[in-house]
């Protein structure tokens, strides 16, 4: 994978939700798995010396400047740009073919996007947010090619509820991947339904490691993904 798209009453619009953004090409990920295989020595390998490259200040300063900023709505349009301006310095720091990369699996946190509300979609516009508070967001990427994205979220601050999306991923070329996700399912209180349709996506994954994943939708928007750590995301 690299690089990730919320009102209630049958008489609200029922926004798709979406983690990434567009690109093109075809190329399944099934015609990579052997490839993806053979380069788990390679990565994990080199992986022990990106300690020592300036990656590590790279990362802790991104990270700094991107938690707690609630995706990164509360961010000034310079606080924004100084994020571009560490995820190009990283950029450079990219394996070859981040798609191959073992790395790209595990549960990560979407801990900022330049466009804040396109993770989550209505759930998370500046209208959205008056009535649902987000929780956390997540992806799960698991082997072969599964993914799996979770908006959890509190309405009016007592509620629970979340939406999530099942997707099968697919790989494009050695930066990008696709992703065509079934009809999300929504869950509040005891509610359980699924609406709309099938939804599609597609990432570039610019930069990973260990830490994090960094991704550029079609659209052009930054998206920042930290590893979770200890367990599953049970979405």
């Amino acid at each position: 994978m690299a690089a990730c798209s919320l009102t209630l009453s049958s008489s609200l619009p029922q926004p798709k939700p979406s983690f990434f953004g567009s690109k093109p090409s075809h190329l399944s990920l099934h015609s990579t798995s052997f490839a993806l295989k053979s380069q788990c020595f390679r990565v994990s390998s080199s992986s022990v010396s990106i300690s020592s490259r300036p990656t590590d200040d790279l990362v802790a300063s991104l990270l700094s400047k991107v938690i707690q900023t609630d995706g990164g709505v509360s961010l000034t349009t310079k606080q924004h740009q100084e994020v571009a301006q560490v995820a190009n310095e990283l950029n450079k720091y990219c394996v070859d073919e981040p798609v191959k990369c073992p790395l790209i699996f595990g549960d990560w946190d979407v801990v900022y996007c330049s466009n804040p509300t396109s993770p989550g979609g209505g759930y998370r516009s500046a209208l959205g947010r008056l009535f649902f508070k987000t929780k956390d967001m997540v992806q799960a990427v698991e082997a072969p090619d599964s993914v799996r994205n979770k908006v959890s979220f509190s309405v009016f601050g007592f509620l629970n509820g979340e939406v999530s999306l099942k997707g099968k991923l697919k790989v494009l070329d050695h930066q990008w991947i696709q992703v065509i996700f079934e009809p999300p399912e929504l869950r509040v209180g005891e509610m359980d339904f699924r609406y709309g349709g099938e939804s599609e996506v597609k990432l570039q994954i610019t930069y990973i490691d260990e830490k994090i994943r960094l991704g550029k939708g079609s659209r052009g928007s930054l998206f920042v993904f930290q590893r979770r750590h200890g367990g599953s995301t049970n979405v």
